[in-house]
């Protein structure tokens, strides 16, 4: 299961309304290759959800994931931290290996 905190909901909403993206637009939470340990978080703003996309509103934000990157997220939070260093915040507790930036990591994955 993902969390998205309220705080990490509520400053993607403004975001998405300084921005002006239409109504319906997503928060897409991502992962791909690359970085300092091998997989890098991602975040965009989706408008239009693939079919194969998984779907979840938390705090009316909706929320999109595609299947590869469900694997990673699973147990994920997202929060936002508001402070001297603001910013968006990944809590993963399956992480083995993260970097100083906290948007690099690398885990076990399951066996299939």
């Amino acid at each position: 299961m993902i969390t998205v905190t309220e705080s990490a909901a509520k400053k993607a909403q403004q975001i998405l309304a300084k921005e002006g993206h239409p109504a319906g637009t997503s928060l897409r939470l991502a992962v791909q290759g690359g970085g300092c340990n091998g997989f890098s978080y991602k975040m965009s703003f989706e408008p239009q959800p693939r079919d194969t996309d998984t779907r979840f509103e938390v705090h009316d934000l909706q929320v999109v994931v595609d299947a590869k990157s469900q694997e990673f997220l699973s147990e994920i939070t997202l929060d936002y931290v508001d402070g001297l260093n603001s910013g968006f915040v990944w809590r993963n507790p399956r992480a083995t290996k993260t970097c100083s930036c906290g948007e690099s990591f690398d885990m076990q994955r399951e066996a299939p």
